[in-house]
């Protein structure tokens, strides 16, 4: 039996009769950049995330990047993130010229520890983004109770975390800014790159309206210096399609979670060390709490022959991520050093993440769930 880490082919099946008139409609129309369809998305996903405006961009990473530049974020500056993330994250810090500092992370959610938030503040901080990971929510009533009173803006990395709640509020809508990626291997995932901003701020919508195309609000007048991080309307369209059936497919996720969840608790494999992620719907300090598990990440031990087991029997795994971001070798500027994060470094030695699209069998997981047994004895 074959298990891919993820099967887009059956997504597409699925949808392509969706699809194909919507694609056709864009090219009859000979628009291609913005336009009405990306005007519509934008709309359709600030209703569906709760945040009052959208801007499509050209990717996630852009997203991240554009938002940093709302804030004027700009060389000499620091913004605070984590370690444990796609490179991203502090790539898009450090492309204008400012400093990542990192936070180490929780070792149950893998997103960032509010705890050590506040003592990596300095008068430098232009920003903090935590990053929702895996499709979980980071604590962001601890990081806005110390950002707020400190002064310093949150950006929500929400590029695995599209649907996902954390009291009752959806990823993206609860910062300053919010970003998501379309990247094809997402939950919401277009045919190419893709990424949007949300905010509820009217001022900093406005600003990454402009900086979107090369800080013009009028044609050839450039009130900032800007990028061309504009989305194009094929990839709009698709995502509109795609969204509507975006909840059955995180319930599609969630399902599988709790079924590897009690098939892998069932092998005694969770009472020999093994560490599932939580409830798709758990209880934190008395509130709810939604994981839309864009990965479903155990921790493991001897993960590396695990996965090369794993690999032999045909169920394909992913390391997210196997070198976290302090010990980058494009960072070794900032002077960090193995054992000063941790909490991220043992992450990064024992996770691995299985298939978890919806459309999985259950003979699949199955399979999964066998095959680690049959590694572990």
């Amino acid at each position: 039996m074959k298990v891919p880490l993820l099967d887009l082919k059956a997504q597409y099946q699925a949808i392509k009769d969706e699809l194909r008139p919507v694609i056709d409609a864009v090219l009859e129309s000979q628009v291609f950049i913005m336009g009405p369809k990306v005007a519509e998305l934008e709309k359709a996903v600030a209703e569906y995330s709760g945040a009052a405006f959208a801007v499509g961009v050209s990717s996630g990473t852009d997203a991240l990047l554009v938002s940093l530049m709302a804030l004027d974020v700009k060389a000499g500056d620091e913004v605070v993130t984590t370690p444990f993330t796609f490179f991203s994250t502090a790539g898009a810090i450090s492309r204008l010229g400012a400093r990542p500092v990192f936070v180490d992370i929780d070792p149950v959610t893998f997103n960032l520890d509010p705890g050590r938030l506040e003592r990596a503040l300095t008068p430098r901080t232009k920003a903090v983004i935590p990053v929702h990971l895996f499709g979980q929510c980071v604590d962001m009533d601890a990081v806005l109770e110390i950002t707020r009173r400190r002064g310093v803006p949150v950006i929500e990395d929400a590029a695995q975390s599209i649907g996902a709640e954390y009291k009752g509020r959806r990823a993206g809508s609860i910062g300053e800014l919010g970003i998501f990626s379309f990247f094809p291997s997402k939950n919401l995932g277009g045919f190419g790159d893709g990424g949007m901003v949300v905010t509820n701020d009217k001022a900093l919508f406005e600003k990454v309206k402009m900086l979107r195309v090369h800080g013009s609000a009028v044609k050839y007048h450039h009130r900032f210096v800007g990028g061309n991080f504009r989305l194009d309307a094929l990839q709009a369209a698709v995502l509109l399609v795609k969204l509507g059936h975006l909840d059955d497919w995180s319930s599609g996720r969630q399902a599988n979670a709790a079924d590897y969840g009690r098939k892998l608790a069932s092998s005694g494999l969770v009472a020999r060390g093994l560490v599932v992620p939580p409830a798709a719907v758990y209880e934190s300090g008395g509130d709810r709490h939604h994981h839309i598990y864009n990965q479903y990440t155990l921790r493991v031990k001897d993960r590396d022959k695990l996965q090369a087991f794993l690999k032999e029997r045909g169920i394909g795994t992913e390391v997210y991520y196997p070198v976290p971001l302090h010990l980058q070798e494009c960072f070794a500027e900032l002077g960090c050093r193995e054992g000063d994060f941790p909490v991220s470094e043992e992450a990064s030695r024992a996770v691995l993440s299985l298939p978890i699209y919806p459309e999985l069998t259950a003979d699949q997981k199955d399979f999964v769930v066998n095959s680690i047994a049959a590694f572990y004895k």
